[in-house]
Parts: C-alpha cells; structure tokens; sequence
C-alpha cells in the first residue's frame, strides 16, 4: 500500500497548542507508542490530536480537538458548520464518543444549531445518566450547557441546497434561475459529486490509542446530503459508528449508515480483533458481512450483486496496530504516531471498474 508523505505544516490547533504546558497531572507524558486511525478527510485533524496527545492531552479530549477541526470548517461540507442541510434546508448533526477505559459512551442526533456536536456528545457521556439524546432534547441540552444556538449553513450551503430542491421535480413551484449550474459553488460540487446521484454523504472518524494503551473513539457527521428531517445513520449509535475497549480495539466508520446501522459494524470489527484478527482482517470480515447482508435490497445491488454504496472502517488494536478497509477499492485513512501524519490507501473488497 503506497503511503503520501507526512505533511509538515501545523494546523491552526497544533499552532495554539506550541509553547504552551499540557494539564496538570503530575508526571511528564508518555507519548511513545500513542497513535491515531481516521478517514481521509482527517489529514488536519490528526495533527491537531496528535500535537494535544504530545501536549499530555486525555486521549478522548485529544481525539474530539482533532474532528473539531472539520466541525468547525465550513468548507467540509459533511461535518459540523457549513454541513449541507436535510431536504427542509435545515443543518441536523449526529456525533458519539465511547471511552474505552469505562465503556461509557455519549451521543447526539439530529442536533440542530451547534457547531460541535462532539463536545455535546462527551457531555451527554459526563454530566447525564444516559447515552444518547435526539433533536430538541439535544439542543435544549447543549444550550443549557453554554452552546448558542447558531445558523450552522453558510452562502454555499444553501446554494446547493436550492439548486437540488429545484431539480427535484418539473411539476412543482421550485425552478432552476437561468444560469445557477455555472455559479462556481454549485460548479464544483456537480463536478464532484455528478449531477444526477448528487447525494453523497461524509462523515469524520477517529480512534486513539494513547501511550498508555488507553482506546478512544468519536464519530461526527452533517450526514446524507439533503436527508429526510429527523434521520439518523449509524455515526451516532454506539456499536456502529464507533465502539471502543481497552485491551482489544477501537474501529469506527463512514459510508451508508444504513447498512453498517444492522449489521452494529464497528463492534463487529472489534469482537473479531478480541477473536486474535488483525484490524485489516477484521475490518474486511464485517465489510464481507455487510455485503452478504443486503442480498434482499435489489436497488442496492449492481448486476453482479455487489453493493452500490460503500462503507469503510478504520481500526486500531489494542497492540497499536491500525488498518482501514472499504467496500470498494479507491478510499484512502490517515494514521498519526511517533513518525508524523501520513494518508494510506485503504484494504478493500471489490475492485472498482471490474
């Protein structure tokens, strides 16, 4: 697997974080052997986890500064701030933690007018008896806590979002203006994404294992584009989008929620690690069952029975191993250790074009 050269340049986290003292708590950090797994949007975000690990950061705290990198970008389109809204235009955000230490996790979905849903969740985890909390109930927890209620979709946003409630049909009252196909931010997403599937969905993953061989895990996600109001995927369900334990792994995921919701992935992967498989191995193993499990969706299926969509998992043992594996060949994950920040290509099932 062909692997892009560490970048050098410091994210704005790591550059907050240079000159100044890690927590108090005693003795100086351990920081050989900590490292991180995450999606290929995470180039940014596993710096800034990485340098707070080095800074003495707890390893969920370390994990949750990382993806708030992207949550708070409004260029990352799936992610947080700027996230491309449901089909009523309104931004609903999902995110989970999991502590492997205690086995406690915390979850927001459909979280609406707050820009980092990861901190919500940590706090549902901490300061309630509970694990997961939904739409109003999670804003009204988050605003309790100090989280303002915020207009999450920037200029762009709402310009796709328009454009793609125009094109839903030719019977209704919404029209396309003249020449809105040639504005460049909808230029550039149809060159992405294609005019017609024009819903992809995006998500940020990140597992840790620190030096003291602790296991971490959040999950944070704007979800499938222009999405039905009040949907949840799997980015937000424990056992499916993240699942941690110390002594046996971490794995969390992107890709159709909905197929990695039933078969509860991401515990699947690390109850194949408990079973002695290496991350790579176990991530394939619970993708090969995700497609074995959609045989009754034919829509989902291409003429050779194979999944449409995809899913990927990224991994890391309690061994400090890592791996990541999609459905379909072409994805990519981002490992953070001792060496630097790298992008690896990920394993895969089926080879895309075949």
């Amino acid at each position: 697997m062909a692997a892009a050269g560490a970048a050098s340049a410091l994210s704005p986290f790591e550059e907050k974080l240079q000159g100044q003292a890690p927590p108090a708590s005693g003795a100086a950090p351990a920081v050989d052997g900590y490292v991180l797994v995450t999606s290929a949007n995470g180039v940014e975000a596993t710096k800034a986890a990485r340098q707070a690990l080095i800074q003495g950061y707890d390893p969920l705290d370390a994990a949750i500064a990382g993806v708030n990198i992207n949550e708070l970008d409004p260029n990352d389109m799936s992610v947080g701030y700027g996230g491309v809204p449901n089909e009523d235009g309104i931004v609903q955000l999902d995110a989970c933690v999991m502590d492997g230490r205690t086995l406690r996790a915390g979850a927001v979905g459909a979280l609406e007018g707050c820009k980092t849903p990861s901190k919500v969740a940590k706090l549902v985890m901490e300061r309630t008896d509970r694990v997961f909390l939904v739409g109003a109930g999670a804003q009204k927890f988050a605003n309790a806590h100090g989280f303002p209620a915020e207009d999450l979709l920037t200029s762009k946003t709402r310009k796709i979002w328009l454009y793609w409630k125009e094109r839903l049909s030719g019977t209704d009252d919404w029209i396309e203006a003249g020449r809105e196909a040639e504005d460049p931010d909808i230029k550039e997403f149809i060159r992405k994404y294609g005019n017609e599937y024009f819903r992809p969905q995006g998500t940020i993953h990140m597992s840790v294992r620190s030096a003291k061989g602790d296991l971490v895990g959040v999950t944070t996600t704007s979800g499938l584009y222009f999405k039905m109001p009040g949907r949840v995927g799997d980015s937000a369900v424990v056992g499916a989008g993240v699942y941690s334990e110390n002594g046996v792994g971490s794995c969390g995921s992107t890709g159709r929620g909905e197929a990695n919701l039933v078969t509860c992935g991401s515990h699947t992967v690390v109850e194949f690690m408990r079973q002695g498989r290496s991350p790579e191995e176990a991530c394939l193993l619970a993708l090969k069952r995700i497609a074995e499990k959609t045989h009754n969706v034919p829509r989902h299926r291409d003429e050779k029975g194979r999944p449409k969509f995809n899913v990927s998992f990224y991994a890391v043992d309690a061994k400090g191993r890592t791996a990541a594996a999609a459905i379909w060949s072409g994805a990519k994950y981002v490992v953070g250790d001792n060496e630097g920040v790298r992008t690896l290509e990920s394993a895969y099932l089926y080879k895309k074009g075949t």
